[in-house]
């Protein structure tokens, strides 16, 4: 049996620097490789048009988000040919040189996987707080998993049972897509090996505040798609986001001593998370920002309700 064939799917909007980075490394180790714009005003198409990349621009009419982006990418990829696996990659990555071939050799010694990642890492990972705590978030265990990021190396079988990503999704889309490849029988792995090294560039807390936004607003929308699936976040928001600065609120009315117990309360939070991070740089800034995340994911799920109650469209939430 000859190697798979990989072609590659990078999605993108006013990305810049990042977005050349992200397409010089795929460019040279795959097949075809399919760039999808949403919007971007920057010269992101005529620089993956000169590097004979495929350009797929999204049409402005319709909200754009990123799971509508990588349908897109993934069938102009397949209007080239077919292919047996696609590697989907955010434009503000760029891929480990060696990490296509272990992708795609770990999906071609088990049929019965779906859906392979690695590790994503900062590039500047202390240049702000907000870099750090991704850098925190993104690195995760190796071995079978229930979901991922949007960075995945994906089966092209698999990808079409299940009609790929959801377009209304707009925050999230990964854990969706990958809970219903889960559903059809599709085995997931993240493999201990360094796959993409992202550019997060968050240096005000306003980009953070927007981007928690969005965290809660994917904590509602894929929570109700696929209940129990983040059950815990959603009642740790509802809890510190909510309940919490409510009970704060009557006691400053009824009992001093109700709202010194809610500060403590929120203190012990800051400790916990204290405790787990205060190897790592920034500890407690990281423990602070997440401490208070509950409240911007509050409004972000808030969003998702008010939105779904109305029936209007799922608009992406911008940070940067």
């Amino acid at each position: 049996m000859g190697e798979p064939t990989l072609g590659a799917v990078a999605i993108g909007r006013n990305e810049g620097d990042r977005l050349r980075a992200c397409l010089r490394s795929l460019v040279p180790l795959c097949q075809r490789v399919v760039y999808v714009d949403s919007g971007s005003g920057d010269d992101s198409v005529a620089f993956a048009r000169s590097l004979g990349v495929t350009v797929v621009e999204l049409d402005r009419n319709r909200p754009f988000t990123a799971a509508r982006a990588r349908n897109a990418g993934f069938e102009a990829l397949l209007q080239g040919g077919e292919l047996d696996l696609v590697q989907f990659i955010d434009g503000d990555c760029r891929v480990e040189a060696d990490w296509l071939g272990a992708g795609a050799a770990a999906l071609q010694d088990d049929p019965e996987l779906g859906l392979v990642t690695g590790w994503r890492s900062e590039i500047r990972p202390t240049a702000s707080v907000y870099n750090q705590m991704c850098e925190v978030d993104w690195h995760r265990p190796a071995g079978p998993i229930a979901t991922c990021g949007g960075d995945m190396m994906v089966r092209v079988a698999a990808f079409r049972q299940i009609g790929g990503f959801d377009p209304g999704v707009i925050a999230a889309e990964d854990d969706e897509f990958c809970l219903r490849l889960a559903k059809a029988g599709w085995k997931l792995l993240r493999l201990p090996k360094q796959m993409t090294w992202h550019d997060a560039d968050m240096t005000r807390f306003g980009q953070w505040w927007k981007r928690t936004i969005r965290n809660g607003h994917g904590f509602a929308q894929v929570g109700a798609m696929h209940p129990p699936h983040f059950r815990r976040e959603k009642l740790r928001v509802w809890v510190y986001g909510l309940v919490l600065p409510l009970l704060f609120l009557l006691g400053l009315f009824v009992s001093g001593w109700l709202s010194v117990a809610v500060l403590a309360l929120y203190a012990l939070s800051f400790w916990k998370t204290w405790r787990g991070l205060k190897d790592r740089p920034m500890a407690v800034e990281q423990a602070a920002l997440l401490t208070l995340a509950k409240i911007p994911s509050l409004w972000g799920m808030l969003t998702y309700f008010r939105r779904r109650q109305r029936g209007d469209d799922m608009h992406i939430i911008e940070y940067k």
